[in-house]
């Protein structure tokens, strides 16, 4: 803010991605984001991840000629997979999905793909004798991007939850009772 020239009171907006991402990641950038609303009197604006990818790839040259997907590898042999239109407007996801279940939605105008997943799909679309172009496999989400989208945007939240597609790896330890002597 120093930096910028700005006071936290000329902060009209507070956005934060909610997921999908990594579970610590997600919850620490909501809860910086609920924490600078309580005592800023800001606005609160959340979108997916993969939402704020799509604008980044269309800032970097992307141009399709037709609906891409931005697909991010998971793990475990599955991605974070969502379509969107020419423009980057959003058409489907985010979702959990193997790569051959994103194959099975890819529109037939569709012939590019971002993110660390699309690699994958890639591959699993040439195994049906489909073609995708993989881009940008190092695409994250970027704040800039995040803020232009906010600042664009006239939709705000009362608060942020996140958008888990996955459940916690973590579990529960489960609790033994030991007997008395």
């Amino acid at each position: 803010m120093e930096d910028a020239g700005l006071s936290f009171s000329d902060l009209d907006v507070i956005a934060a991605t909610l997921g999908p991402g990594s579970f610590t990641g997600v919850r620490i950038a909501i809860a910086a984001a609920l924490g600078f609303a309580l005592v800023i009197p800001v606005k609160l604006f959340g979108i997916d991840s993969l939402s704020v990818m799509a604008r980044m790839a269309l800032a970097e040259g992307l141009t399709p000629h037709g609906p891409f997907a931005v697909a991010v590898d998971a793990r475990r042999g599955m991605l974070y997979f969502a379509l969107f239109d020419a423009d980057g407007v959003k058409r489907e996801g985010p979702l959990l999905i193997g790569p051959d279940d994103a194959v099975d939605m890819l529109p037939t105008a569709l012939h590019a793909g971002v993110g660390s997943g699309a690699e994958l799909v890639a591959e699993a679309a040439a195994r049906r004798g489909k073609r995708l172009e993989a881009m940008l496999p190092e695409l994250q989400p970027n704040a800039s991007a995040l803020a232009e989208i906010a600042y664009s945007s006239d939709e705000t939240f009362s608060t942020l939850r996140p958008l888990y597609l996955r459940p916690p790896d973590a579990r529960p330890q489960g609790y033994t009772l030991v007997a008395r002597r």
